[in-house]
């Protein structure tokens, strides 16, 4: 059975000689080397991230500085698209994050290439790194299908509780990993702006309305990319499912409530569609490995596992040690030059579910993925309250507003709000590796159309 081995890329004792990558809060030490695509000028090109800054891999190949399986992995891509790269075997992709991290690493100048890669080396620091707040960056691949989970115990529990349900907590819900087919069309990289929706939904008197949704939220989620897909009718056994996932970025699953909960008799539909948010940067696989961790034992009293769905393997390691944030600053708080505040701080340990049995459940009746289907967590609550990962639970359903200072309070997100998720991987015996900003800001309702 597979496990995730560390390799020499994950060395905790090597720097780069890129002295950014080196700082210690920095998201993208050498260690962690995630995917992008970004535009510079007229070019549309891919890369990887590197402190602050960004090689330009897409261009690095025309300096003959990458060979044999890495070249053959890195000419993969095609139009600014990572598709290709995502749906390679392991050793291909690794290969690829090796030669980079040699290349990258602060030994290669002194010892480890002759003076000719030096010269190169030389080249690649004046002309394919390139700064991060210079580039413009995009959604990483084409994603054909986008499935959003809903595994959290403590966030399905609140929110049934807010619905006045008999019972909060479906019962299926410690049986299988729920999940609704979500709207790909309309996910959006990071920084793009969040336009509030029109819709349908009850007001305050009960009545049936249409108008600018009131009841504005974030969701703070992870989300996964799946490399290797299957063909259809072939389900992916438990075992093998976490190495079907290429990487991993944040997600934030914008979610008009007033809407959603007035017409979800099938699942979500308009109080979602309208946009989701994720992180420009593709956290790997590989890049992940040191930060496995078993899975949260389930309650004796809570069913168990069918077979399908239960791995001694996945439980060993089907976890991350993952700390998650979400930020909010106001309209004014932007005026002012402040940074807004945090307002969650959660652990990716709080899912039910692994990844490894979403994508097991996903495809156990035959269905088929492909590389760059995006599969979403579900909202990341946990038990406590700063650990609440949404407006709705933070507020219990509006009930409890939110203090943002400057004498305003929120039960829902405002015009001009602003939420960023960030998340950082850690382990005591590693290099913690970051994702890089989820940002989105929000602006007004259009004026429907007569």
């Amino acid at each position: 059975m597979p496990t995730f081995e560390l390799n020499t890329t994950h060395d905790p004792r090597r720097q780069s000689w890129i002295a950014s990558a080196n700082l210690p809060h920095t998201d993208f030490p050498l260690q962690n080397l995630p995917f992008g695509v970004f535009e510079h000028g007229a070019r549309v090109s891919w890369g990887v991230a590197i402190g602050s800054q960004i090689v330009d891999v897409g261009a690095l190949t025309n300096l003959a500085l990458l060979s044999g399986d890495a070249l053959t992995a890195a000419a993969s891509v095609r139009d600014g698209e990572l598709n290709a790269l995502m749906g390679l075997d392991a050793h291909l992709l690794h290969a690829l994050r090796l030669q980079l991290s040699t290349l990258l690493g602060a030994d290669h100048p002194k010892d480890a290439f002759d003076q000719s890669s030096q010269q190169k080396i030389k080249v690649l620091s004046q002309e394919l790194l390139l700064d991060q707040a210079k580039v413009h960056m995009r959604v990483p691949c084409a994603i054909g299908d986008y499935t959003d989970f809903l595994t959290s115990e403590y966030h399905t529990e609140r929110h049934g509780r807010f619905k006045g349900l008999a019972e909060p907590l479906p019962s299926a819900f410690k049986h299988l990993p729920v999940a609704y087919h979500g709207r790909a069309s309309s996910i959006r990289v990071s920084g793009t702006p969040v336009v509030r929706p029109n819709g349908q939904f009850k007001d305050g008197a009960g009545q049936v309305v249409f108008g600018a949704a009131p009841m504005l939220d974030f969701e703070l989620e992870l989300a996964g990319f799946i490399g290797r897909g299957n063909p259809l009718g072939q389900p992916i056994a438990l075992d093998r499912a976490q190495h079907h996932f290429f990487g991993w970025v944040l997600l934030n699953d914008w979610s008009a409530k007033s809407i959603q909960w007035w017409e979800s008799v099938l699942g979500p539909f308009l109080g979602k569609s309208f946009m989701s948010s994720i992180s420009p940067w593709i956290v790997t696989q590989e890049a992940l490995a040191p930060f496995r961790i078993p899975q949260q034992a389930r309650p004796a009293s809570d069913p168990k596992a069918l077979p399908y769905l239960d791995s001694a393997l996945d439980q060993a390691q089907g976890g991350f040690d993952i700390e998650l944030q979400a930020w909010l600053q106001t309209a004014t708080q932007r005026a002012l030059g402040e940074p807004g505040q945090q307002i969650t701080q959660t652990h990716l340990k709080h899912l039910y579910w692994t990844f490894g049995q979403m994508l097991a459940h996903h495809t156990s009746n035959g269905c088929n993925m492909k590389s760059g289907d995006l599969l979403g967590s579900g909202t990341i609550s946990g038990p406590s309250d700063d650990s609440r990962a949404c407006i709705t639970e933070i507020t219990h359903a509006a009930k409890v507003p939110l203090d943002v200072g400057h004498g305003e309070t929120r039960i829902a997100l405002q015009d001009g709000d602003a939420i960023t998720l960030k998340a950082k991987a850690n382990h005591a015996s590693a290099v913690p590796i970051g994702f890089g900003e989820c940002t989105g800001v929000v602006l007004a309702a259009p004026v429907y159309p007569a």
